[in-house]
């Protein structure tokens, strides 16, 4: 997946490039294009594919929280004089 983002980002930073050397270009054409056919999409892409492992981290500290509260025995439920 990050081979595909890198190259996705290589190929709007060369867009930036001619954007920005051309007769008519300007710095901030080059940056807009960027950051729009760029790093907007491509942050969003990333997120949106990374979820499914962070539903998977959470699921599995939850389990491990469980798991620890059942091992330890209760403290509430022992009354001291």
């Amino acid at each position: 997946m990050y081979l595909v983002v890198i190259a996705w980002l290589y190929v709007t930073l060369m867009m930036a490039a001619a954007e920005a050397t051309a007769s008519n270009g300007s710095l901030l054409g080059a940056l807009v294009t960027f950051v729009l056919y760029g790093l907007l999409p491509m942050g969003i892409v990333v997120y949106l594919m990374g979820s499914p492992a962070r539903r998977r981290a959470i699921k599995r500290r939850e389990a491990e929280e469980l798991e620890k509260a059942a091992s330890q025995p209760a403290q509430d439920d022992v009354k001291e004089p």
